[in-house]
């Protein structure tokens, strides 16, 4: 995963935005532990607080829960409600653009599939990605 913050958007999202991914991709599935807030805040240097709020966003999204005193796991369901979620945020925002493209340069679908099928995604290694963004460029501060 991308080791960098963008300046576009709060940390607490970014975290909440890579988790979701690592869900999406398989790399956490249901029942599975996330990496406790002291680590992640540890390991990428940023405020223990901004990792909780992060971690608050996917509670209230009912895509995670809290088991006091044992930390967060990844809720049952929580993968097919973000791919519908997804599915939908992608046809509302980005299909209009994809498609207003496609039609302006003349692709027809043949030529998208065949593109498609040339460009399939790396299988994935088995090892699990790191759960969230890393650390600043050395010498800078922690952001949060």
């Amino acid at each position: 995963m991308d080791r960098e913050w963008n300046d576009s958007q709060p940390i607490y999202r970014q975290l909440r935005d890579r988790v979701v991914a690592m869900i999406l991709d398989g790399v956490l599935k249901e029942g599975d532990a996330l990496p406790s807030v002291r680590y992640v805040a540890a390991e990428y240097r940023v405020n223990p607080l901004t990792v909780l709020k992060g971690y608050q966003q996917l509670v209230d999204e009912q895509l995670v829960e809290s088991k006091r005193g044992r930390g967060m796991f990844v809720n049952a369901g929580a993968r097919n409600l973000l791919l519908q979620g997804e599915r939908q945020r992608f046809l509302a925002e980005e299909w209009p653009r994809v498609y207003a493209t496609i039609q302006r340069l003349g692709l027809k679908a043949a030529e998208l599939l065949e593109a498609g099928a040339t460009r399939l995604p790396e299988p994935t290694s088995g090892a699990a990605p790191e759960p969230a963004s890393g650390p600043n460029h050395a010498g800078e501060e922690p952001r949060s």
